[in-house]
């Protein structure tokens, strides 16, 4: 089965609430959508990040708009004002989950 990263189907926008890194996945089309509705889960995120997500990693699906968000807690380390990691927003972390790479369905051919 081939793959395809995340950068190619969707943008990211970053956002903190103390130590929760929030990560709204912007799917850029109505197929990309529908792909990781079923391939992008709380699961997939979870593993992606590792032993920095400290909790429960959450995916709320955006009523009324094509958009995901992702609660993932502890990767922030303290929060903004607590921690000592370079970047206490979690802005780069959001390009970080575009490298991810999902299972692409086989194309009739």
């Amino acid at each position: 089965m081939s793959r395809i990263s995340l950068d190619e189907l969707a943008d990211v926008r970053a956002g903190d609430k103390g130590d929760t890194l929030m990560l709204a996945v912007l799917p850029r089309d109505a197929a990309a959508f529908r792909l990781l509705d079923r391939e992008l889960t709380a699961a997939v995120v979870r593993e992606h990040f590792g032993p920095v997500v400290t909790g429960q990693v959450r995916r709320h699906v955006v009523p009324g708009l094509p958009a995901f968000v992702f609660r993932l807690p502890g990767v922030l380390a303290g929060g903004v004002t607590g921690s000592t990691i370079l970047d206490g927003h979690g802005k780069t972390l959001g390009f970080y989950l575009l490298t991810l790479r999902l299972p692409l369905p086989d194309q009739p051919g």
